[in-house]
């Protein structure tokens, strides 16, 4: 059983920048893709940001690509979301998520479905 808890989120000036982090507790931490997503009110959780089991690759929606950047410490059983130029459409509860089905070393993953546990997220407020 994995456990992951998330951090960081906060309120924040439009064009500021803040840093998610997600700590993984319970399993092999290098074995899982990860992946951050997030909800905003009255809206369906939507795909941010993926990356593979080794870190070499990542994956970005395009409404986030240029600004964030999603990062691992598998030593660590860390994940990174580096946000960049917040705007107020980028206010939601941000969720990191795992695949304990793994998948090849440089695969990642932007669908809901693929992820098997998920943190309790974290709030992030973008002021205009």
């Amino acid at each position: 059983q994995v456990q992951l808890v998330e951090s960081g989120g906060g309120l924040v000036q439009a064009g500021g920048s803040l840093r998610l982090s997600c700590a993984a507790s319970g399993g092999t931490f290098s074995r899982y893709p990860m992946g951050w997503f997030r909800q905003a009110p009255g809206k369906e959780r939507e795909f941010v940001a993926g990356i593979s089991r080794s870190g070499s690759y990542t994956a970005y929606a395009d409404s986030v690509k240029g600004r964030f950047t999603i990062s691992r410490d598998n030593a660590k059983s860390m994940l990174y979301l580096q946000m960049n130029s917040l705007k107020p459409e980028d206010t939601a509860v941000y969720y990191c998520a795992a695949r304990s089905g793994g998948g090849g070393i440089n695969a990642y993953y932007t669908g809901i479905t693929a992820y098997d546990y998920w943190g309790q997220g974290t709030q992030v407020t973008v002021s205009s």
